[in-house]
């Protein structure tokens, strides 16, 4: 699936609930695991490839390439989560700091601090509710994703002028790309 790059206002949108799972919403899921696995990265919302709904796939045991950017020799054992209409039901007041980097924009890479575990709420494809402890990087990957549905970015978390410096960077790219 193309992916919606920064400075579309689509990423700034909020996503709405997902109403009832069903054969298409299952599809869209694999259609963003494999569209998340090709990037390759760690978490897909739904709205960057231009869906505003509530879902979410993520999966930190395969980033795709070793610490070199080469990719495996064999195939990681691949663990999804798909993640619909989920809900932040609590959060540590221990802190952890992560290089976060996005889909939606590229190639930018940048400190972010958030809450060192979470506890989510959510629905899975078989439409139960369930809920996941989380802490490490499977804790900021959901806080990120989770971001996106509610419109926001990680650039959000850096001071303004560097969010600046990137929006402005990338809209300059967008108009050169229409030229």
């Amino acid at each position: 699936m193309p992916l919606i790059i920064l400075p579309d206002p689509l990423l700034r949108k909020v996503s709405e609930p997902v109403e009832r799972v069903d054969d298409d919403l299952k599809k869209l899921a694999g259609d963003m695991l494999e569209t998340m696995y090709e990037a390759p990265g760690i978490g897909l919302a739904a709205i960057q490839v231009g869906v505003p709904r509530r879902m979410l796939v993520v999966d930190v045991t395969s980033k795709g390439e070793d610490e070199d950017g080469n990719a495996p020799e064999q195939e990681m054992e691949k663990n999804p989560l798909v993640v619909i209409n989920p809900t932040i039901l609590s959060s540590s007041d221990e802190r952890s700091v992560y290089e976060e980097g996005c889909l939606s924009i590229p190639e930018f890479f940048a400190e972010v601090e958030r809450p060192a575990s979470v506890r989510v709420g959510y629905t899975d494809l078989d439409g139960k509710q369930q809920e996941i402890e989380a802490d490490g990087l499977l804790a900021t990957c959901l806080q990120h994703e989770i971001d996106h549905l509610d419109g926001a970015l990680f650039i959000d978390y850096l001071s303004k002028l560097k969010r600046d410096r990137v929006i402005k960077r990338f809209a300059k790219a967008a108009r050169q790309q229409k030229l």
